[in-house]
């Protein structure tokens, strides 16, 4: 086991060096990836200066097709070609806790896909409002139904674990989502394979700025009808 934690950034200079120090302090074997879409804040200094004092983090500062979506794939292909598996992905502002990632180690020992849950027994969050829970709720329910992931209970989650045949196979190179929407994307790649829940505690940020907006939810909702229309008209 080679895992990596992949952590896709724009404008997290707050939370990056206490993020990626939480993530290798979670397991020894563990290596970072900060993806940082050129950031204005600074956020790739500071991670490249990181690296230079420690082998378990490298960097990869991305100038062209910027975006989640792209990040999240480029990133993903950068760890498979060194030879990383699993592969984790996670926010890098704590909403994710770097405590649960043993836990995820564990479980992709049997499994192919693990997802951290907060809507599953052990799982919650804290730090949103009734509205902010509602509309992840909705969208929850609108994603199983189109994706067909119905036995996935939060499939709005960026906290997930990979075995590195699970992303060779869907082919990432296909992968269309410039966004967020890369989430439902892989999520809807994978929803045949073996796939895993465990319980993580969902944080609001407590630094920087979130980049939850309508426009990003509303592409990923677009995304989950495009590809189930594709997948039944064959295409």
């Amino acid at each position: 086991m080679r895992p990596i934690v992949m952590l896709p950034t724009y404008n997290e200079a707050e939370n990056l060096r206490p993020i990626v120090e939480a993530v290798l302090a979670a397991d020894e074997r563990i290596h970072a990836l900060v993806v940082d879409d050129e950031s204005p804040d600074g956020t790739g200094a500071i991670a490249e200066e990181m690296a230079r004092t420690n082998p378990r983090v490298s960097v990869l500062r991305r100038k062209d097709r910027r975006g989640r979506g792209y990040a999240g794939v480029e990133g993903m292909q950068w760890c498979l070609a060194q030879g990383f598996d699993p592969i984790i992905e996670m926010d890098a502002d704590f909403s994710h806790d770097p405590a649960r990632l043993p836990a995820f180690l564990a479980e992709s020992d049997q499994w192919d896909v693990v997802i951290g849950s907060r809507h599953i027994e052990g799982g919650r969050e804290t730090g949103r409002g009734w509205v902010r829970r509602f509309i992840t709720w909705g969208a929850g329910v609108y994603l199983k139904t189109m994706l067909g992931v119905w036995r996935v209970q939060d499939p709005t989650s960026g906290y997930r674990c990979f075995r590195a045949r699970a992303l060779e196979s869907i082919h990432l190179e296909t992968l269309r989502s410039r966004g967020p929407s890369i989430v439902t994307e892989i999520l809807f790649c994978c929803r045949k394979m073996r796939i895993r829940e465990i319980p993580i505690h969902f944080r609001d940020r407590e630094k920087g700025h979130s980049k939850f907006n309508i426009q990003a939810m509303r592409d990923s909702l677009w995304m989950a009808l495009r590809m189930r229309l594709e997948s039944l008209l064959g295409l």
